[in-house]
């Protein structure tokens, strides 16, 4: 209803929620000298090895041309190499070095503070069922935006 207080919306609250996280995590991995992007593509491939960059992209949410520039910096700070894929001579796969490793080592140790900040704030049952309804709650977002994206234009 238009009338309601704009703080009763979910939408506000999911919004304001993911904005609170990202300051957080951007204050954080500044000291690093990583952006959030960067700092997720180095947990990608960190848990799932070598990744091309559309793979990489699609993972963090940007496009591809963004992830092009992102990996060209990361490359000159020695935090990732990328190699020829030995599947299609165009791909180029990402993969950490030793330095990016360790850089993602001393981050992820302070991220991870807030996250179990965030575990302790609630019961273990609060906890999962936090979790379980954010996963529903991204699932219709999900929806909504390819039913938003597939209606015509007016």
């Amino acid at each position: 209803m238009v009338g309601s207080p704009v703080e009763d919306d979910l939408c506000t609250r999911i919004r304001r929620s993911e904005q609170a996280l990202m300051a957080h995590h951007e204050a954080v991995l500044r000291t690093y000298g990583l952006t959030m992007t960067q700092y997720t593509v180095l947990l990608a491939l960190a848990r799932e090895g070598g990744l091309s960059g559309s793979q990489l992209a699609r993972s963090c949410g940007v496009t591809q041309q963004s992830m092009s520039s992102v990996l060209a910096t990361m490359e000159t700070k020695g935090l990732i190499r990328r190699d020829t894929s030995p599947v299609h001579a165009k791909v180029q796969i990402a993969s950490l070095t030793d330095e990016g490793r360790a850089l993602l080592d001393q981050a992820f140790q302070e991220v991870v503070v807030l996250e179990r900040a965030l575990r302790e704030a609630f019961t273990p049952t609060e906890h999962a069922s936090l979790c379980e309804l954010l996963e529903r709650a991204t699932t219709v977002l999900v929806q909504q935006t390819r039913r938003a994206g597939a209606r015509p234009a007016s």
